[in-house]
């Protein structure tokens, strides 16, 4: 009886056991509110802390911080706190105690708390991390992933480790968050080969995941903008999630999600009206320096006049309590939204002198920049900046450090250029992209323009610089065995030094590697012929052959970049009929999901080749699309908010006159009108030169009229009526406008209606154009299509359209008043065929 009472007995000492010695260090630290709670519970039991204690300490620690605003951090008080150090020794002392989760977990946190990567705690838990790499779980490898990132290794051998297991392992992982913090984790390293698994493995768990984690597509969006491939499909299914989810975007996630789009120029309208109207909402509670400088960055470039006005009134307002940073990223809107208000200027600028010690070279650099582009006036303060950037030069080692720093230097009053600058351009010369290098010229210009010795010659530094650039321009082209990555090199490369020096050789390169052109590159090799005006038949025949080959692979939207080439440097054959013909059928049904601006710039391309497929332009033409391009155009920045209002005149116009059977109303009148009045036209001397000629030639001055406008608005250069003897028949005007002396032109109003007189029976009024050189395409005497558009449209409002190309007349064979005067009568008194 007492043994099974003894039996009965033992399990009550067991569970009382249990309890009693359940861990009460942990059981406190768990219970703890507050960051002094973890400490007196730390400090009370140091003798007894295990890894587990040491491990949740720092995990509370973190928990209470990214609880609070950013402001209202203490991550420098919990650092010098004496129990903080107690924690980092034990953990140091235990890392080899720790399991896989708890190594990375540890890591994580001391990161968060800003504890510096070279300190030795932070060593050891990276090196014990590179040890258990290959056994981490994809959680813990993700984790782990961010650690590397925050101590900026993106390039480092640990990181390729990751990508490879990542590759290895990509079939197993299955959530969308852990996926996508590798993706932008190793998005510097990925082939092309694991960047198409990650898209389509991204794709696939979108449509998987809850669509509130808004934070999942927005790192896919970022991968793309990482890795400079805009895959559409998985862009705009990103986007679609996003948009959902405006209602609980903060002003930060939208500026970042609207600052990735605009890196990788994809401007969707539907997110950014949405956008706009969040970040209105959320001006009323955005009241403290942290959230209002997000709130400025974000709807300042979208923000209509007024509301710009109330955003700077609140900066002006806060201006005081911004740090240095913060004051950093509203100059930076300042510049972007062209602020005018000198106050705000001003104010912001004073703080950002006080903080010029704690700014990086590339800070220092876009402070020096911003203020230039808002002409603030400062001598002293730009001299500082000057000797800042100089300094910051002498040291730097990163090629695109020595790039800008060498660009901004150059924009500031200067008499010649350092020899700092040339040693440091030297130094890093076999390590820079073309882009680098074009940027190096145009500083160099600036240079040697600003230089008091350039008038007597160009000094031999200059000569000689020149020359290595040349070189290695001209290296890099030759050595170049990557299409994708040189068109990425190409994509914003502009300016003379390319044109004259390096464009010969990249066409011979892109020939070169003719067959690596496919599908997924084609748009941007289209936008490098288009942008250089450069007519390579074989290259455009090439393009065409792949985009009708695989026109079921590029997505409706990249079909615009594709056709542009062909209509913009007038190119045609039996094969480019087809490919106008395939495209329009692939983007037709998906007229409706076109942002408008790219819609209203695809069918003036297609308008300049001479193609009006009837759906786009009743799609255009429709009140409803109208109104919401009208809004999209207010969020736009204002140079593409002005190309796109351009276009679209130059749409209307050619509909109304090329195809009045889709009754669409000439409606831009008063809009001409203001851009006439805005332009300041003026006559250029060979133009000048050509009317007193067309005078002599016809018997008087004023049997010709200069800068002539006709209806639908165009400007005839010059304009005369020949009888049907061929007689010229004067005006009773001498001129529709003055010249002054210096060329500019003096409109009188109303001259587009001043000549509505018909002409005599066999009269022809004639339309005379000079063509400079931009009519033409770069390398040939090829005419452009916008040309060839004008042509027809003068044409069309009666016009018989003569046209004088700048190689004839400025030719050896036409070097006399004599000759001159005989291609004027050739071109007028030959009768047309």
């Amino acid at each position: 009886m007492f043994r099974l009472r003894a039996l009965h007995c033992h399990p009550r000492r067991v569970f009382h056991y249990g309890a009693v010695c359940r861990d009460q260090v942990l059981v406190q630290l768990k219970a703890c509110t507050a960051e002094d709670e973890v400490f007196g519970v730390v400090g009370k039991n140091r003798a007894k802390l295990s890894v587990s204690h040491v491990g949740c300490a720092m995990g509370m620690l973190w928990k209470f911080q990214k609880e609070r605003p950013q402001m209202l951090r203490t991550t420098e008080l919990i650092r010098s706190h004496p129990e903080f150090l107690t924690l980092r020794v034990l953990a140091e002392n235990k890392i080899r105690l720790m399991d896989d989760v708890a190594v990375v977990d540890m890591l994580y946190n001391v990161l968060r708390l800003h504890v510096e990567p070279h300190d030795s705690l932070v060593q050891q838990l990276m090196i014990e991390g590179w040890n258990r790499l290959q056994r981490f779980p994809v959680t813990s490898l993700s984790k782990f992933s961010i650690c590397l990132s925050e101590q900026f290794l993106y390039y480092s051998p640990l990181m390729g480790q990751i990508a490879e297991i990542v590759n290895q392992k990509l079939d197993l992982i299955e959530d969308a968050r852990v996926l996508t913090t590798l993706m932008t984790s190793i998005s510097s390293l990925v082939s092309p080969r694991l960047r198409d698994a990650l898209i389509e493995k991204s794709d696939a768990l979108l449509d998987t995941m809850n669509p509130l984690h808004y934070n999942n597509p927005r790192r896919i969006v970022q991968f793309l903008r990482n890795i400079k491939y805009t895959h559409r499909p998985l862009l705009e299914k990103c986007n679609h999630i996003l948009l959902q989810n405006i209602p609980h975007l903060d002003a930060e996630n939208i500026s970042i999600i609207l600052g990735l789009y605009q890196s990788m120029q994809y401007n969707n309208c539907d997110f950014r009206l949405a956008a706009k109207q969040r970040l209105m909402e959320l001006m009323d509670t955005s009241t403290d320096p942290v959230s209002f400088t997000k709130l400025f960055i974000a709807l300042g470039p979208l923000a209509g006049q007024a509301t710009k006005e109330r955003l700077e009134s609140a900066a002006l307002s806060l201006a005081d309590d911004l740090n240095a940073q913060q004051a950093l990223a509203v100059v930076e809107a300042l510049e972007d939204i062209q602020c005018r208000n000198l106050q705000l200027i001003n104010k912001i600028v004073s703080i950002l002198q006080k903080n010029l010690k704690v700014y990086r070279p590339v800070e220092i650099a876009k402070i020096t920049q911003f203020l230039i582009f808002l002409h603030y006036q400062n001598p002293e303060l730009f001299s500082k900046l000057r000797s800042i950037l100089l300094r910051f030069l002498q040291d730097s080692v990163y090629p695109y450090e020595v790039t800008m720093l060498t660009r901004v230097l150059s924009m500031l009053p200067s008499p010649r250029m350092e020899e700092v600058v040339i040693s440091r351009i030297d130094a890093v010369l076999p390590q820079c992209s073309l882009n680098d290098l074009n940027s190096f010229t145009m500083a160099i210009a600036k240079w040697i323009r600003n230089d008091p010795t350039y008038r007597h010659n160009t000094p031999s530094k200059y000569v000689r610089l020149l020359q290595t650039l040349n070189r290695c321009g001209h290296e890099r082209l030759q050595k170049a065995d990557r299409l994708d990555l040189m068109l990425e090199e190409l994509k914003y490369i502009s300016g003379e030094w390319f044109e004259e020096i390096l464009l010969e050789e990249t066409i011979a390169m892109l020939l070169r590697l003719e067959d690596q052109i496919s599908w997924t590159n084609v748009p941007d090799l289209a936008l490098f012929l288009t942008r250089t005006n450069y007519l390579c038949t074989p290259l455009l025949d090439h393009i065409a052959n792949v985009a009708i080959d695989n026109i079921h692979k590029i997505h409706y939207s990249g079909t615009y970049a594709t056709l542009l080439p062909f209509a913009v440097l007038n190119y045609d054959s039996p094969r480019v009929d087809e490919l106008f013909d395939v495209c329009i059928q692939h983007f037709t049904p998906y007229i409706g999901s076109f942002d408008p601006h790219l819609l209203v710039l695809m069918a003036y391309a297609l308008a300049v080749a001479n193609c009006f497929p009837e759906e786009v332009i009743r799609e255009i033409f429709s009140v409803d699309f109208l109104a919401k391009l009208d809004a999209q155009l207010e969020t736009l920045p204002d140079a593409l908010n002005m190309r796109v209002r351009l276009r679209l005149m130059e749409l209307n116009r050619a509909v109304c006159l090329e195809c009045p059977e889709f009754q669409v109303p000439w409606f831009h009148e008063r809009y001409c009108k203001q851009l006439q009045r805005k332009n300041n036209s003026s006559v250029s001397p060979v133009q000048q030169q050509i009317h007193r000629m067309l005078g002599e030639v016809l018997g008087g001055i004023n049997c010709a009229r200069v800068a002539v406008l006709t209806p639908y608005f165009y400007t005839v250069d010059f304009e005369c009526v020949l009888d049907h003897h061929q007689q010229a028949v004067p005006y009773s005007e001498l001129s529709q406008l003055q010249i002054s002396e210096n060329g500019k032109v003096h409109w009188d109003s109303g001259s587009a209606q001043k000549e509505i007189a018909e002409l005599p029976p066999g009269a022809r009024r004639i339309a005379l154009d000079f063509l400079d050189s931009k009519s033409f395409c770069k390398n040939s005497k090829h005419m452009k299509g916008d040309i060839l558009m004008r042509k027809r449209h003068l044409e069309i409002l009666g016009y018989h359209v003569l046209q004088i190309p700048h190689f004839e007349w400025n030719s050896m064979e036409l070097s006399t008043q004599d000759a001159w005067k005989e291609y004027l009568r050739r071109k007028l008194f030959t009768k047309p065929v």
